[in-house]
């Protein structure tokens, strides 16, 4: 009896996705000791360690994974919408009474140990979005519908940022993925996308050049799109007589950014007349598009200063600045990504070797046990190591997305989407701000980085998907015989 209740509680589990998780996890418990032992230390075993508090958070997240095992699949369709409120109110509480770390609101702290809601809530929204989009009337090409995914994503979102936790919120963005796999129409993704770019952008260029770029942006890949060049440069030569009066009223204009934002868009308007009646007379709707989507972007612009200035903290507005390269602080806030690369440079083709990293063991590498634990690795496991742990971290990804693909029902596509979409925007960004590539965010990498809720949130995460996809497979398994 014993043996066929441990058969079916495992029965048609995944062992590929298992084990690519159970390896990642032992790699983390390896890179947290090497950069938290101290050598030489009166009570190694002392509890009061990283390393042995992150063996309590492993034991707690594989005794949680087997709980979501034994959970009936159908449960967590039916919890999707309680789990989702009640991860509100939580991160409420934590806006009201909970601790502050690092500057962020986000914590609540149980004597030695703290708990960050925002974690727990990723699960609650993935399986909110999943149970909405599986509706069976739900339609993403319908704009009440779409505006339904997009309120769920956005109450935690604002609640996050209000928190000033905005590297968690930022995550909730990875859902645009999903949204695009479930035919989400590109004319709505790219406007997304365009914002992102643009917030950057608008800091490195002047707003005229900012203007030149987007006519140039918004004609060609049109033109391209389109197939048809002559009436395209007709369009370009109509903005591009907006720009040339542009530069004659901005002249003439006070010089206060705000004045020359409303000469930049007043001028944009009245080159768009032409155009618009050209494209009217010709039957060129598409060009309609095109000007929304560049009229929406000039309208953003001047937004970018007000969020950047009113809304981002100082040592936020620093990192980006920092990012692009605007202001040089070798010794402030640019430190910890030079003590990044420069562990991760030194650790050469094959690593210094386990606990040999002096850029770890002497502590240049801040926060080296959590959001930059990757440095770790570079350090003492070299290339090939960090090639290995990311190519685990890839392999559970796009296992995940199998999974999805497997998946005969459209919440538990949805669902592991959601998964492999979260794990991919972690490891991206934590990866690429050690190593220049992005900027400094609180963002851990999953299953590595020390930190009982990531550990155990990413793990509900990834085995509800374990548990949806079992259940797929002894549904097939049963029809086959």
């Amino acid at each position: 009896m014993t043996g066929s209740r441990h058969n079916r509680i495992f029965e048609g589990v995944d062992p590929t996705t298992v084990l690519l998780y159970v390896l990642i996890v032992l790699a983390g418990c390896a890179s947290i000791f090497a950069a938290s032992y101290e050598a030489g230390s009166a009570e190694p075993l002392s509890f009061s360690n990283f390393y042995m508090k992150q063996l309590v958070w492993v034991g707690a997240a594989w005794v949680t994974a087997l709980v979501v095992l034994l959970l009936d699949v159908r449960f967590w369709h039916m919890f999707a919408y309680p789990a989702y409120f009640a991860g509100l109110l939580l991160l409420l509480a934590a806006l009201a009474v909970g601790k502050e770390v690092n500057g962020a609101k986000a914590w609540f702290e149980f004597g030695s140990f703290r708990v960050q809601p925002a974690e727990f809530v990723k699960i609650a929204t993935a399986l909110a979005v999943a149970r909405v989009m599986s509706a069976y009337s739900f339609s993403i090409s319908r704009p009440g519908d779409l505006a339904k995914v997009g309120a769920v994503l956005f109450m935690p979102l604002a609640i996050i940022v209000l928190q000033n936790d905005t590297g968690s919120g930022i995550v909730l963005g990875s859902f645009l993925f999903v949204l695009y796999r479930e035919g989400l129409n590109k004319w709505l993704c790219i406007p997304v996308l365009l914002i992102a770019a643009l917030f950057i952008v608008s800091f490195l260029l002047s707003p005229l050049a900012l203007l030149v770029l987007l006519l140039l942006v918004c004609t060609f890949s049109e033109a391209k799109m389109n197939g048809i060049w002559r009436s395209r440069l007709i369009y370009l030569a109509a903005l591009l007589l907006g720009a040339l009066v542009l530069w004659g009223v901005a002249g003439l204009a006070a010089p206060g950014a705000m004045d020359f934002y409303r000469c930049l868009l007043v001028a944009t308007l009245v080159s768009l007349v032409p155009v618009a009646v050209y494209a009217y007379r010709s039957n060129l709707r598409n060009i309609f598009i095109t000007m929304g989507l560049f009229l929406g972007a000039m309208v953003f612009l001047p937004t970018t200063d007000y969020i950047f200035n009113s809304i981002l903290r100082q040592h936020q507005r620093d990192r980006i600045l920092s990012f692009l390269g605007i202001i040089n602080d070798p010794l402030g806030t640019d430190y910890n990504v030079n003590q990044a690369k420069i562990a991760i440079g030194s650790g050469g083709l094959a690593g210094k070797g386990f606990l040999q990293g002096t850029q770890i063991k002497y502590g240049f590498v801040p926060e080296r046990h959590t959001d930059f634990i990757f440095c770790t690795v570079g350090e003492e496991w070299g290339f090939l190591g960090a090639l290995t742990v990311l190519g685990l971290l890839c392999a559970l990804i796009l296992r995940l997305m199998r999974m999805g693909e497997r998946q005969e029902e459209p919440f538990g596509r949805i669902y592991c989407y959601s998964v492999a979409a979260i794990l991919l925007f972690h490891v991206l960004v934590n990866v690429g701000m050690t190593v220049g590539l992005m900027p400094v965010m609180g963002i851990p990498l999953p299953f590595m980085s020390y930190g009982g809720s990531s550990l155990i949130a990413f793990t509900i995460l990834v085995f509800i998907a374990v548990r949806l996809d079992a259940a797929t497979r002894q549904f097939s398994l049963g029809a086959k015989y």
